[in-house]
Order: C-alpha cells, then structure tokens, then sequence
C-alpha cells in the first residue's frame, strides 16, 4: 500500500495527514459532530458492549476536547472519493521519555464494516504514529470476545502480551482485556 501526505495548508474537510488506497486519515474536528454523532448512534449495537461513542453534542464536544496532540490525538477514518467518515481511531496516554508510547482505540461505524476500511486507516495511523511522533510502541487493550477487533490487530502484526481482568470500565461494569502490541519496524 502507498502511503501520502498532504500539506496543512488545505482546507480541514480536505486534510488527510495520511491517504491510502481507499480511505484518508484526518484529525477529527468540531466540523464533523453532526456527521459523527448520528453515524454513532447508528452504530451503538454495533459497538455495544465493546465501546461507547460519542452520541451527542455535549459528549462528541467532550470527546473532542481531550485530542489535545500531546497526551492524545484523534482522527477520523474516511473515503478518499466521498470523504465520508467510516470510522473513528486515536492514540491515548502518550508517554515521552523511555517510553515513547501510545495506546489506540478505534471503532467502525456500521455502515463502513467489512470492506476493510479500518485495517487500511489503522495502518495509516501506525504509520502516522511511528514516523511523524516517532512513538517506538503502539498498544490496543481488547476485550477477548472482540474477535473482529482481535483479528483486525492480528492482521497488523500486533501481538499479544497478556491478559488483564476487570481493566477497563465501560459502560458502568469493569470488562477484562487482552494486551496486545506492535513496535516500531514491525510493518
């Protein structure tokens, strides 16, 4: 697959920090919660119980917010033609220092499922993570019943490093997770 660039002068519907074959790579922006939040609430049994998306404007404005391009950054998944949103993924708890690390969460909103859309746009924001903020690790926490989530790692060249009960809470309850992991060189 190639992988280009564009200049952050284009305009912000029209900025792909990253472009695949089929999908671009954006930083998600105020301009996208109608388009966002209705493709969320679409797509909530869909996502249920593995995450929770933005459903409103005061919870997309919250979700937003906390892309601050240090500790984390968001992004959107789109098609090049249409430059409609497939999907949503980002990089949380960056560390600096001999870490140099980030953890990614992603999700496909229903309508963009099973074209491979998210296999493409995780690869560009790999790529976008180890080369532009030079990260050397890039982790997914999982839960084990994901198996969608869990093969579209595997398909990446993560690897999985363990296991971890009652990790992360979603939803009000506590959900055990699988650790899984890529370093930098690995693609």
């Amino acid at each position: 697959m190639s992988i280009r660039t564009h200049s952050a002068t284009e305009e912000a519907e029209d900025l792909f920090l990253r472009c695949g074959e089929r999908v671009g790579l954006r930083r998600v922006a105020a301009i996208d919660q109608d388009a966002f939040v209705g493709l969320a609430r679409r797509s909530e049994s869909h996502f249920r119980p593995w995450i929770l998306a933005p459903k409103t404007a005061d919870e997309f404005d919250r979700y937003i917010k906390r892309f601050d391009q240090v500790a984390a950054d968001g992004f959107v998944v789109c098609l090049l033609g249409t430059k409609a949103m497939t999907g949503f993924v980002n990089i949380n708890e960056i560390v600096r220092g001999p870490y140099q690390r980030g953890v990614i969460g992603y999700g496909a909103f229903v309508s963009g499922t099973g074209h491979g859309y998210m296999t493409e746009g995780l690869r560009l924001l790999l790529d976008y993570a180890f080369t532009d903020l030079d990260l050397h690790r890039v982790e997914a926490d999982i839960q084990p019943a994901n198996l969608k989530s869990v093969n579209l790692v595997k398909r990446l060249q993560f690897r999985k490093e363990g296991y971890s009960p009652n990790f992360i809470k979603i939803n009000g309850r506590w959900m055990d997770h699988e650790r899984w992991a890529i370093v930098k060189g690995q693609i």
